[in-house]
């Protein structure tokens, strides 16, 4: 089955970087489109960046110009480089999969989440 893990994540200092991973396992990795989500505790799930087949990205406003996304098919893994980090980034990120490809960060349109890994960042 379909199974994917992040890790990568942590505690940082405002300013500071983080680079985290995501192992997709049990379906055909570079067919599929990739994104990073993430989460903030009384808040919606939120569309970070993501990655289609040709590894074209989109990156979301609220971390524009601070994040980049990337896929390495060979190791079946995504990633993402997060500069600049902000309390406000402060979030459980998640990753995902999806072989529709429907070019959008609604969650409804993302077939498969991994289970999260957690980013805190202190002022």
């Amino acid at each position: 089955q379909v199974q994917l893990v992040e890790s990568g994540g942590g505690s940082v200092r405002a300013g500071g970087s983080l680079r985290l991973s995501c192992v997709g396992s049990g379906y055909a990795y570079s067919q599929y489109c990739m994104a990073w989500f993430r989460q903030a505790p009384g808040k919606e799930r939120e569309g970070v960046a993501r990655i289609d087949t040709f590894s074209r990205t989109t990156i979301g406003d609220s971390v524009n110009g601070r994040v980049t996304i990337s896929r390495d098919n060979a190791k079946n893994t995504l990633y993402l480089q997060m500069n600049s980090l902000k309390p406000d980034d402060t979030a459980m990120y998640y990753c995902a999969a999806d072989d529709r490809c429907w070019q959008s960060f609604a969650p409804v349109f993302w077939k498969y989440f991994g289970q999260g890994t957690q980013v805190t960042v202190s002022p």
